[in-house]
């Protein structure tokens, strides 16, 4: 396959009507809103469940790092998987297991049975993530695609974003299983109207699974992630194997992973196209998601711990001072998706990339003293940096793609997103812990010696928001392609003359 700048042409939107097209759409992005909501949503309750469990802070924040993992680990086999079974059943099986971890989270005795509930939560969110973006990519034509991905940025950025703000309210009114007991009967609603009006797009294909390279993507990046959480702890937690030894492995684990893929795309199916990657636009636009989501996730786990822990607020407080950049970010998504049709990718995310690492490189010079009204001001902008990089990065990344890579592209994004929120939370986690026992050492206070690794973690953060700047540089609008030939529709709503109901291929139109 040659580069990315040589495109193939994009099949035309199916025969449904736009109404059909705008319910099908609202109800996948309203059900990965619920499911990605949950990502962040434990960032409050981990003191609390620190107290409740007897564990340690290094074990409570696996609540949010092995949920991320999983869908590092999952999302990769949503490219072959996509492609060999119809919409409603992946969106079935997607809401399934995210119900059944639910309601198990809900109802766990102990730390480990909640562990386990989080990794079933994560399966189903994995579907999710994948199923919409493919689901987008062929429903809507290229130059509609910015104003709907607008709407799409509230799923990807804002839930993960209004998971602390959630979860602050929520364990103020009680348990923390209050969590989860809100969520479960949303989840349940939108999978009874999702398997009611979803339609099938296009015809699932039989074709094998490669076994060997499921083992190589879960143990490499888990053990990728897993060293990356110790690196920086100092001595806190001594673990059998060095961080840097099980960092280590993960790398060449994931390598093999990488090579495995690239040698059966010469002989059989891989598990993921990388392919894909050797378009320069959707490889650009993969560098800066990855830079952006490890900035982004390391100040959303440090923003409630610095609040909480140095300036003293509550959990229902922290909530409510997290909710504006939120919704901020929500409002502008539809705004910057339409300045995206007008104006193109590079002159939205090179300032929205620079106004990022300005922000976190401030968050780098909070205290103690510092005013929360500053705090709530510095992550509203901060919020509006980053929603001018969302939106354009996911829409010119995968516009580029020829149709049948969009699952492979869905997977590749989703799954590499999910590592670097993993990897840049257990770095900055990792940095503070680490700078915070070292001026512990030295005698400070225990209030300042975590607001001084506090103040390192965001300055990692601003090194990241950096590289992103100049990583958004290379950014460029792809040319939109000439449409083919429509993919088949099943709609489950049509009806024969007897009255019974039965998938009928929608009219290809001409």
């Amino acid at each position: 396959m040659t580069e990315g700048t040589m495109l193939a042409p994009h099949p035309a939107p199916p025969a449904l009507s736009p109404d059909r097209v705008s319910g099908v759409l609202r109800i996948l992005v309203l059900a990965t809103f619920v499911v990605l909501l949950n990502e962040t949503i434990m960032v409050n309750a981990i003191p609390r469940l620190m107290r409740e469990f007897e564990v340690t802070a290094a074990a409570a924040g696996w609540l949010s790092t092995a949920f991320m993992l999983t869908m590092a680990v999952v999302i990769p086999v949503t490219g072959w998987f996509l492609q060999r079974v119809t919409t409603r059943t992946a969106f079935g099986l997607a809401m399934a297991l995210f119900l059944a971890g639910t309601a198990l989270a809900a109802a766990a005795p102990a730390f480990p049975v909640l562990l386990v509930a989080r990794v079933i939560q994560a399966g189903g969110t994995a579907v999710m993530m994948p199923l919409l973006m493919t689901t987008l990519m062929t429903l809507v034509p290229p130059q509609d695609r910015g104003r709907v991905m607008g709407n799409i940025t509230l799923v990807i950025s804002v839930a993960p974003a209004l998971g602390p703000a959630a979860s602050g309210v929520l364990l103020q009114l009680g348990t923390w299983r209050l969590l989860f007991l809100a969520v479960l009967p949303i989840a349940g609603a939108m999978a009874m109207v999702g398997h009611r009006r979803l339609v099938n797009i296009g015809e699932p294909q039989a074709g094998p699974i490669d076994w060997l390279s499921v083992p190589l993507a879960a143990a490499g990046f888990g053990a990728l992630v897993y060293g990356l959480s110790g690196l920086g702890a100092g001595d806190e937690a001594p673990a059998v194997v060095p961080p840097e030894v099980t960092t280590a492995v993960g790398a060449v684990l994931v390598g093999l992973f990488t090579w495995r893929q690239l040698a059966l795309q010469r002989s059989s199916t891989p598990l993921l196209d990388l392919r894909a990657l050797t378009f320069r636009h959707f490889s650009v636009a993969l560098a800066l998601m990855c830079l952006s989501f490890m900035a982004l996730m390391g100040a959303f786990i440090l923003l409630p711990i610095y609040l909480q822990e140095v300036c003293r607020l509550s959990s229902l407080q922290t909530g409510l001072l997290l909710i504006p950049g939120g919704l901020t970010m929500g409002l502008l998504g539809p705004q910057v998706g339409k300045l995206y049709d007008r104006l193109g990718a590079p002159r939205l995310v090179v300032p929205g990339a620079a106004l990022t690492a300005l922000c976190l490189g401030l968050f780098a010079f909070t205290g103690a003293e510092t005013s929360p009204w500053l705090v709530l001001a510095l992550h509203v902008v901060l919020s509006v940096g980053m929603a001018f990089v969302f939106t354009p990065v996911f829409t010119s990344g995968l516009s580029v793609l020829p149709p049948h890579l969009y699952p492979h592209g869905s997977a590749i994004l989703g799954s590499l997103q999910q590592v670097a929120a993993a990897a840049g939370t257990a770095l900055v986690i990792s940095v503070m812990s680490g700078r915070a026992a070292t001026a512990a050492s030295g005698g400070a206070e225990p209030t300042e010696a975590l607001a001084t690794g506090i103040r390192w973690g965001f300055g990692v953060g601003a090194v990241l928001g950096g590289l992103a700047v100049l990583v958004a540089l290379l950014v460029r609008t792809p040319p939109v392609p000439e449409p083919l030939a429509a993919p088949d529709v099943k709609d489950p709503d049509v009806q024969d003359g007897d009255g019974t109901t039965t998938n009928k291929t929608a009219p290809t139109p001409t």
